[in-house]
């Protein structure tokens, strides 16, 4: 019981932040999202700060499909730098409206799920650009450690389009494959 208490309260944080709203961005997602093929490696790109990816490098994100129609997400990174230590987070994430493709939940605490919006997406599944309900979170991913710049140009404008302040944004050092 004391754990389940320490967890809930690690979490409370979380929940203003997951909670509250912005009426000064759009958080529209791409109208298509076909999940066999956005399943895979991502890199991490870009991120604004937040506390469960603070300081960490060379971070990418894995997706897979469960059996059970879920999917399975795999975050990982370097503290600090790429000799540091390295750090593996294990989630789901599941579509909570079909009408809705673009929107996903993800969960790394139990019954707590957030908005995951798939915003902007290449054809090809070669980038990715997502944020959530608030403007506290936006993501750019990118299938190779560095995204084309004509790419990060584009993602950057659709970004401040949508009102996100893309000046917050921690380009996250990758290791070139």
């Amino acid at each position: 019981m004391r754990k389940l208490a320490k967890t809930i309260l690690c979490c409370l944080p979380f929940l203003g932040t997951a909670c509250s709203s912005s009426n000064d961005i759009v958080t529209t997602t791409v109208p298509q999202l076909d999940l066999e093929k956005y399943v895979g490696k991502w890199y991490e790109v870009a991120r604004f700060d937040h506390r469960f990816e603070r300081d960490l490098v060379g971070c990418t994100a894995n997706y897979s499909v469960n059996d059970d129609g879920t999917i399975k997400v795999v975050n990982a990174g370097y503290e600090e730098s790429f000799a540091g230590k390295y750090k593996v987070s294990e989630g789901k994430a599941r579509r909570p409206d079909e009408n809705v493709p673009g929107q996903l939940e993800v969960s790394f605490f139990a019954w707590f799920y957030s908005e995951y919006n798939v915003m902007e997406l290449a054809d090809d599944y070669r980038y990715a650009l997502v944020g959530s309900k608030t403007d506290n979170y936006l993501w750019i991913l990118s299938r190779t450690p560095q995204l084309d710049p004509a790419d990060k140009e584009f993602l950057l404008r659709q970004a401040t389009a949508r009102g996100y302040d893309t000046d917050a944004l921690i380009w996250v050092p990758q290791k070139t494959e």
